[in-house]
């Protein structure tokens, strides 16, 4: 049986074809435009295919409600010409077939928890430190969703000693993605992150970040894992530090057999970045279910 995802972006859409077990048998990608040259591009695509079902994984904020009536929809995006463009609602008229719907980096997690580092596990987090910082959470075997979604990426954070930079979140003044995404990096130090690898200021002020928002995270819910991806992640020198100033923090506070083994707890994402495109295609599976 095959499956169509979905992983859409803030920059690209990355299409793929899938089967039941999670394998990718073809993929595509094209820019993310405006909806009216992007869309049916990739309805196109997925025509004549004969896919059971679609799953996306889509860029945010959307409206997860499905008693809304803009339940499909995504919501207070800036990005030019998706405010208010229903994803869902567009992929059931052009394609027919049933629609599963979530957040990219809840997606992201939902491949890890089936195929990935956290397969089995009923409560975890993925979490994504790129151009923004944004978080999956499963909790109790369910994908947390609430009032909107979680938005992980804009809880406070005390400044970092020495940090000569300042938020660049347009809403918040220090807030994790404003302090510690990508685009901050670059602000703070005049270079982007992957030209930054042999600078430990760099990382010691970065990894103080991620660690005290990781504190938070384990101490409000409760995972068994938390998982790391994005393009920040790929300086692989942080999870060490973070390990390390995340242990620091807690200070024996937790005791459970995850805080023994900080190596199988704080990790990085294991599906080879395909991580959010298998998790559209369990959307997909879901869907059809």
């Amino acid at each position: 049986m095959l499956f169509g995802a979905l992983e859409a972006g803030g920059t690209k859409m990355v299409c793929a074809i899938g089967n039941e077990n999670g394998e990718i048998l073809e993929q595509v990608k094209f820019p993310t435009e405006i909806p009216e040259t992007t869309m049916p591009q990739i309805f196109e695509y997925f025509k004549g295919k004969d896919i059971k079902a679609l799953g996306i994984a889509c860029f945010g904020p959307i409206d997860l409600i499905k008693e809304s009536p803009t339940y499909g929809s995504i919501t207070s995006t800036p990005k030019k010409g998706w405010s208010g463009y229903n994803i869902v609602n567009a992929a059931k008229e052009a394609l027919g077939i049933p629609v599963g719907f979530d957040t990219d980096v809840n997606g992201s997690l939902l491949g890890e928890v089936t195929w990935g580092c956290a397969k089995g596990l009923s409560d975890a987090i993925y979490l994504t430190i790129g151009t923004g910082v944004g978080g999956g959470v499963i909790s109790n075997g369910k994908l947390l969703h609430g009032m909107l979604h979680p938005e992980v990426g804009h809880i406070r954070l005390p400044f970092a000693k020495n940090d000569p930079g300042k938020s660049v979140c347009p809403f918040h003044d220090n807030c994790f993605e404003g302090l510690a995404a990508g685009p901050s990096i670059q602000a703070r130090w005049g270079k982007p992150a992957v030209e930054l690898a042999d600078k430990p200021e760099v990382w010691e002020i970065e990894s103080e970040y991620i660690a005290t928002a990781l504190m938070s995270y384990a101490l409000i819910l409760s995972p068994k894992k938390i998982i790391l991806g994005g393009g920040v992640m790929h300086q692989e020198q942080l999870f060490s530090l973070v390990r390390k100033k995340f242990k620091e923090l807690v200070n024996g506070y937790i005791l459970t057999k995850e805080m023994d083994d900080l190596d199988n707890y704080i990790v990085p994402a294991s599906l080879n970045d395909n991580q959010g495109i298998m998790g559209a295609i369990k959307l997909a599976i879901d869907a059809c279910e």
